[in-house]
């Protein structure tokens, strides 16, 4: 059975890079409607939210590292796949962002 101290780092990492996701697809409308400022403080907001779920991604790589073994569940699986998904979805939205750009910006 899982620790709860771990569960807890585990659902902070579900719930950081679910909100980094949410935040980059409000990002995302944001640049579409043409406004670039809130799409960008957007983003920035995304970015904290990707950072503080690094953080506790971090917290069970040191665990392991420093010996404390604990059993990989499949929520901790599912933990690191909404990680992983947040970080190449923000690197998309960033990528639309400059599209949008060109797009409704004339040169």
């Amino acid at each position: 059975m899982e620790e709860p101290k771990n569960l807890e780092v585990v659902m902070g990492l579900i719930m950081h890079s679910g909100n980094a996701k949410s935040f980059g697809m409000e990002a995302v409308q944001a640049a579409k409607e043409g406004n670039f400022k809130q799409s960008i403080q957007r983003l920035e907001e995304a970015n904290e939210e990707l950072v503080k779920a690094h953080h506790a991604q971090t917290g069970l790589l040191t665990q392991e590292a420093s010996g404390e073994k604990f059993e990989v569940t499949l929520l901790m699986v599912h933990a690191q796949d909404h990680l992983m998904n947040a970080i190449t979805f923000l690197d998309l939205v960033k990528e639309l962002i400059d599209v949008y750009k060109k797009v409704n910006v004339p040169d």
